[in-house]
């Protein structure tokens, strides 16, 4: 064990959450041990290694398979709010549990301490959710056009449910999608990201041993570990009619054709390219404090990263200045640290891709008005620590236009009027978050109409970061268009049925149509 991990009580969290043991191999379901390759987590803190996770075969996927499917046949049948008690008492570990898994997230993934236990708050705030969901999964009741009819729809649980998630949130989008599918009377089988497979393991243990005290089958969750070829397997089953994945656009369309090649649905979360248009009637204050924790919050490594900040001409260099004033305050270092700001990219290619993003930019004509760079020596020996940095630039630039998971802003000027720099935010392949920074009212109603932004999230004087869950959660065009979280999101983890019951003697057809014998 590291001394930094010594010093900010890792190893504790470690035994809290059971996987004390790591360091020689680790099983990836609740029964048997897997057998095929060595994973090795390093975390970008120290670069000290936190464990060594064997990977799942072609065989051991079929025990899972079979696990799970055993597992839906009985847990379909339990009515919804009892299954709401399952979610209720996984929320009451995750409570108890907060800090050791915060503390985890924190140093497998790098974010800071406060961002790893705020990610466990939001698997405890699903747990809330789906638990009073677990009594209101209706449907709707419609008057039939025949008479002596009734015709009503409702939601039945849809089966395996498969998920895919990304190393920058290991452990609450996972809890997005499971509670809510678990409410459903689905069954889940999750890949987590092969960069953070030990948060995957430290949440199967806690839902295990809620499973295990109420005489429920482990089937119900079911983890497997590995890289892309693992979540083929999942991808290409047509025992899996749900993928919910998040990570790149280019993986989501892997996916996304993967599973509808198999008429399967897939439930995608992809890239991001968020922008904050800054009025002239916008705080400065306001402005500066929510462009700031987007654009550095996580190291830039957030789907919801605000990439670029549109900038009214008028107030242009006001907002620069103040940027480049806070960010000579950021601390840069140990995120478990909680006097620092920012902490590490995932790992050594992340450093890669914000090196060429930077060099990128300043060769297709921006400026670097806070230049970035790799930071050295005690403290930063991992390698994975960068300075976060901002540049002029323009829209049309081929690196503004894609996302780099690293915290680059890009500040973009805009003239005349707010159609202006709706036409610069909309004008991107992606579609997740934006927001506006605004004191004017009629502006303000103006980017949230449909002529304004075409994000799946629209804010209006916060940034583009840090959704609650009470809100669907997703984008559109190459963002994917998947929907999680909450309002209606759970509907895509159902099967959804028409049904007409005639409770008289006559037999009528619909539209009037004869049909005498």
């Amino acid at each position: 064990m590291s001394k930094i991990a010594t010093a900010f009580g890792i190893n504790k969290a470690l035994i809290a959450l059971g996987v004390q043991d790591m360091n020689n191999g680790t099983s990836t379901g609740l029964s048997f041990f897997s057998s095929g390759e060595i994973i090795e987590s390093y975390s970008p803190v120290d670069g000290a290694l936190i464990a060594k996770v064997k990977t799942t075969t072609k065989a051991d996927y079929e025990k899972v398979m079979a696990s799970a499917s055993a597992a839906f046949i009985s847990w379909q049948k339990k009515p919804a709010p009892q299954r709401g008690e399952i979610i209720r008492q996984f929320g009451e570990k995750l409570r108890e549990l907060k800090e050791p898994l915060g503390k985890l997230v924190s140093y497998e993934m790098g974010k800071s301490y406060q961002e790893g236990l705020g990610e466990v708050q939001e698997m405890i705030d699903i747990c809330d959710f789906a638990v009073g969901l677990s009594r209101q999964l209706h449907g709707l009741t419609m008057h039939s056009e025949r008479p002596g009819h009734r015709m009503y729809e409702q939601y039945h649980s849809l089966g395996i449910v498969g998920i895919i998630s990304a190393f920058n949130f290991p452990v609450a989008v996972w809890a997005w999608n499971t509670a809510l599918a678990w409410i459903c009377g689905d069954v889940c089988i999750w890949k987590p990201s092969e960069k953070t497979p030990l948060c995957g393991i430290a949440c199967q243990n806690i839902i295990a041993e809620v499973l295990q005290e109420n005489n429920l089958p482990e089937g119900i969750s079911c983890l497997i570990n590995g890289d892309y070829r693992v979540g083929e397997m999942m991808t290409r089953d047509n025992r899996i009619p749900l993928v919910s994945a998040t990570g790149s656009i280019s993986m989501g369309k892997v996916v996304a054709q993967a599973v509808a090649a198999r008429l399967g649905k897939s439930l995608l979360e992809l890239g991001g390219n968020n922008a904050i248009i800054v009025t002239p009637d916008a705080d400065i204050k306001m402005t500066v404090i929510g462009a700031v924790f987007g654009a550095v919050g996580t190291a830039g490594q957030r789907c919801t990263s605000t990439r670029r900040l549109i900038i009214h001409e008028s107030i242009y260099d006001t907002v620069k200045d103040a940027l480049v004033t806070a960010y000579k305050q950021l601390r840069i270092g140990n995120p478990l640290d909680e006097n620092n700001h920012v902490g590490p990219l995932i790992d050594p290619d992340a450093v890669v891709l914000y090196k060429k993003a930077l060099e990128k930019v300043v060769m297709e004509g921006g400026q670097l008005i806070v230049e970035g760079g790799v930071l050295k020596g005690e403290g930063y020996e991992s390698g994975c620590y960068v300075r976060p940095a901002i540049a002029e630039a323009k829209n049309n630039f081929e690196i503004v236009q894609h996302e780099t998971f690293a915290p680059i802003l890009y500040l973009l000027k805009y003239s005349g009027t707010l159609e202006n720099a709706i036409t610069i935010q909309n004008g991107v392949a992606q579609g997740l978050s934006s927001a506006i920074m605004t004191n004017n009212l009629r502006e303000a109603e103006y980017f949230l109409s449909t002529a304004g932004s075409d994000c799946g999230i629209a804010n209006v004087n916060i940034g583009t970061s840090g959704a609650e869950i009470g809100g669907a959660f997703g984008g559109e065009k190459e963002t994917g268009g998947g929907r999680e979280s909450g309002s209606d999101a759970w509907k895509i983890y159902m099967r959804r049925q028409t049904n007409t019951i005639n409770y008289t003697s006559e037999l009528p057809l619909a539209q009037g149509i004869k049909f005498d014998l």
